[in-house]
């Protein structure tokens, strides 16, 4: 698995990370296929310069071998600065390896308030390609956080499933989402629902948990686990 992280920072009346990240999937296609994009929840407090809800994007390669990583790099870079909008401070982050230090550094991130120096002094201590790609460079802390952050496989919420296209939205059989590879999972208790109807409101929003995609929900009143309606809550 390759891990990259994207933060392009946003500005007003600009497509956000996640646009950008559906992006740069829809041009690499099938040369690099894409097993998932987790848009990851980072501190949203006013010191924080961002437009919306300071968030950063994973995006997780199916890796060919250790020769993958730099021709990726390599595509990447151009297309994210190409493509990010002016006057935002995109960063990126590659590697396929990811050391606890820069998970504990993406949990941190989601905590406190951490500097750009911060996170390029961690990449260079533990070998990992990051590189800002305009601006004050500040996406750095946000790509290098959210590569962390997805190598733990235990956060954020997923916003594409591999090349599928977005158009999931209202009530889906759960046999539907199965073949996408999510698992519906009661809020409540945690076990799986099997069959049944859910509700996934204006898009299908899965959560990142245990290295799996899943989609937790609420169940009708009516409803046991395992059988009837039930609601998609969207977690962080």
């Amino acid at each position: 698995m390759i891990y990259v992280g994207i933060d392009d920072t946003d500005v007003p009346d600009a497509p956000g990370t996640n646009k950008l990240a559906r992006g740069l999937i829809a041009d690499l296609g099938d040369e690099y296929p894409c097993r998932v994009i987790v848009r990851h929840q980072l501190l949203d407090d006013p010191r924080v310069p961002r437009t919306s809800k300071n968030s950063a994007a994973s995006l997780l390669f199916e890796s060919d071998g250790p020769g993958a990583l730099r021709p990726l790099v390599d595509r990447l870079r151009a297309m994210v600065r190409d493509r990010s909008a002016a006057g935002s401070d995109p960063g990126l982050c590659a590697t396929a390896t990811v050391p606890e230090e820069i998970t504990a550094f993406g949990r941190r991130c989601q905590r406190e308030l951490v500097s750009k120096d911060e996170a390029v002094r961690l990449a260079a201590r533990c070998g990992v390609y990051l590189e800002g790609l305009g601006g004050t460079q500040d996406g750095v802390i946000g790509a290098l956080a959210a590569v962390g952050l997805a190598a733990a496989g235990d956060d954020g919420r997923v916003v594409q499933i591999g090349s599928w296209p977005d158009e999931l939205d209202g009530p889906q059989e759960v046999a539907t989402l199965a073949t996408r590879g999510v698992e519906v999972r009661c809020l409540d208790t945690g076990t799986p629902v099997s069959r049944g109807v859910v509700d996934v409101g204006k898009h299908l929003r899965p959560s990142y948990r245990k290295h799996r995609i899943v989609l937790f929900a609420r169940r009708a009143a009516e409803a046991t686990c395992g059988s009837g309606r039930w609601q998609a809550v969207r977690l962080l």
